[in-house]
């Protein structure tokens, strides 16, 4: 039984695993001074940019931005979880994990997710047989129609449930299961009048089985063949699934997304089984439900660019809103597509063919300029324009990043035609009366990233043992960066926990939230340490000395301000306390420089 890693253990199997002898099992790596080169097995490129350093166990991508150490490779290769991965080089490596016993709850939940996934393993494998016999002739024929070959049908298991009330009960009672347990996996459902009785939630279906990442069937979707209500219905959420972490088609699809640099997300399992048959392989589809952060971070893993096909109606704007929103906190970028004459991919794909398709996901439009469009946009009398700025405002709300905000502000009164003032003040006012919707310092815009801070950080990175100097110092109290000087205080800390010996730069840096700003540390990191050692003292304190004028400089420019102010409303009282806290800000600068 799987249980706790101890810390230490994690440590030694990082200390024992070379990260140029891992990322060699997947990359062709070649010496360039002392770094290793390669393709980057994250995206597409013809000229190598990923680069691995063996002396600090890191490596990043110069064209993708992906970074971190040996186990973040690993886990990206092989879509681990953490723990699968320490123990996978734990094993490489010849380091013993002990095993920690389990508490009773957890014994149970593991064995009860152990047999869930029996029990739909079994359910696929039924299923499947069905299709394939006389009784599922219909089935066949109905995939046939739409297109769907034999090779696909077997590719992605699917299968058809017979049309009776308890064809799947009597398969799993002749099988020695409990029926108990088949209701966890959603596959039978007790009867009202109670009595322990069951019957099957699957009738006269076409069934889709759903995958984890790992390829174990977790759940089922099953559509009507014919006429009937509701023509998809989907087992219940079970210890083995949760509807809004998963996307269909992804165990399958995710090598072809990282291929080719994005994923195209659509809405239904024919959908995507369409686009795989005619070998659009980079695809993605929800079940059944709506977008979710999780399924953003999900897609994250793979890549950082989707092409959405929605409908364009009320229901799918409503849709587009949301995923916008999740896109552009998940820093995803993300195109808006819209099939013609209200095709779906399905429909599309079998009347025009891929070619058309393809051309229709290139030409695409970011889902920003789409959403500005089509959804805020068009507006003309002054009722349009009042509903247009309540659609705007409640959606500019939710983006986070203030520059991504800023920007979305600029298009919408531009395209509306209001002042872009009055816009961002309507939005500070609702922000303000919304608890907890000030901007998110962790999405701090990229020209905000002081490059001097940032270089005390990187100096700390290289050096650990100018940690404890430069922190006595108390420059961080002088850093302008919010993000920064988060992240230097986050530093000492860390250096205090675990000393000079157990100081682990590339630990660190995977930690750090701000994806730009790990990026930055991990590329400055991969290069050339471009300081010496030697001459570390001046460097620090030259730097030092920049951060603190640029400091003074910005106070004293905001008590200029307040000063003029309180002169212009004939102030005198506070006229004089602001001059007399400039004039002692001066001299304290000039004592400090």
């Amino acid at each position: 039984m799987k249980g706790h890693i101890p810390p230490d253990k994690i440590e030694e199997v990082k200390r024992r695993a070379d990260i140029v002898d891992l990322v060699s099992e997947y990359v062709t790596l070649k010496k360039g001074g002392k770094n290793f080169l390669g393709l980057c097995p994250f995206h597409k490129e013809k000229t190598p940019s990923f680069t691995v350093n063996r002396d600090k166990q890191i490596f990043y991508c110069f064209g993708c931005g992906e970074g971190g150490n040996v186990l973040t490779f690993l886990m990206k290769m092989s879509d681990m979880s953490f723990p699968e991965a320490v123990r996978h080089l734990a094993g490489k490596t010849g380091v013993i994990i002990p095993e920690r016993v389990l508490t009773r709850e957890e014994k149970e939940s593991f064995s009860v997710r152990n047999d869930v996934g029996r029990v739909n393993k079994m359910a696929a494998a039924y299923f499947s047989k069905n299709l394939f016999s006389q009784a599922g002739k219909e089935a066949r024929d109905y995939l046939r129609k739409r297109g769907i070959q034999d090779d696909v049908i077997k590719e992605f298991g699917l299968g058809y449930a017979l049309d009776g009330w308890r064809h799947l009960r009597d398969y799993f009672e002749k099988a020695g299961v409990s029926l108990k347990l088949v209701e966890q996996s959603g596959l039978v459902i007790p009867k009202a009048n109670g009595g322990g009785s069951f019957y099957d939630r699957f009738r006269g279906r076409l069934i889709f089985p759903i995958q984890d990442i790992g390829d174990s069937v977790i759940a089922f979707g099953g559509r009507i063949i014919g006429s009937g209500e509701p023509k998809y219905l989907n087992t219940s959420e079970s210890p083995v699934y949760i509807k809004g972490r998963n996307l269909y088609g992804l165990n399958r699809t995710k090598e072809d997304i990282r291929k080719e640099g994005y994923a195209i997300l659509v809405e239904g399992y024919f959908d995507l089984i369409t686009l795989w048959a005619y070998g659009v392989r980079n695809v993605i589809a929800t079940l059944g439900t709506a977008l979710t952060r999780d399924h953003v971070d999900l897609i994250r893993r793979y890549t950082s660019h989707v092409a959405v096909v929605f409908d364009p109606d009320e229901a799918g704007k409503k849709a587009l809103t949301r995923s916008i929103e999740l896109f552009l906190s998940g820093n995803m970028h993300a195109k808006g597509v819209v099939l013609p004459d209200g095709y779906d991919p399905d429909q599309y794909l079998r009347t025009h063919g891929k070619e058309a398709f393809m051309e229709i996901i290139d030409k695409a439009g970011s889902l920003v300029d789409y959403y500005i469009e089509n959804v805020i946009g068009g507006v003309a009398t002054y009722e349009e324009k009042r509903d247009a700025l309540k659609e705007a405002v409640s959606f500019i709300i939710h983006i986070d990043n203030t520059r991504e905000r800023d920007l979305f502000i600029k298009r919408v009164s531009e395209k509306i035609g209001l002042d872009q003032e009055l816009l961002t003040k309507e939005v500070n006012i609702v922000l303000k009366a919304a608890p907890g919707k000030e901007a998110d310092a962790s999405r701090e815009p990229e020209m905000e990233i002081d490059t001097v801070e940032l270089s005390i950080i990187h100096i700390m990175l290289e050096f650990p043992s100018v940690v404890p100097e430069i922190a006595k110092k108390n420059i961080f109290d002088c850093f302008m960066s919010v993000n920064l000087k988060s992240l230097a205080l986050k530093l000492t800390d860390y250096y205090a926990k675990e000393g000079a010996k157990g100081f682990d730069a590339s630990q660190f840096i995977q930690a750090i939230d701000n994806e730009f700003i790990k990026k930055k540390l991990l590329r400055m990191m991969i290069d050339d340490n471009p300081y010496d050692e030697k001459l570390i003292d001046r460097v620090t304190a030259d730097a030092m000395k920049q951060i603190k004028r640029k400091w003074y400089k910005e106070r004293c420019r905001v008590l200029k301000t307040k000063i003029k102010k309180a002169e212009e409303n004939d102030n005198q009282e506070l006229w004089a306390r602001l001059l007399e806290e400039l004039q002692t800000l001066q001299k304290e600068e000039k004592t400090s420089l």
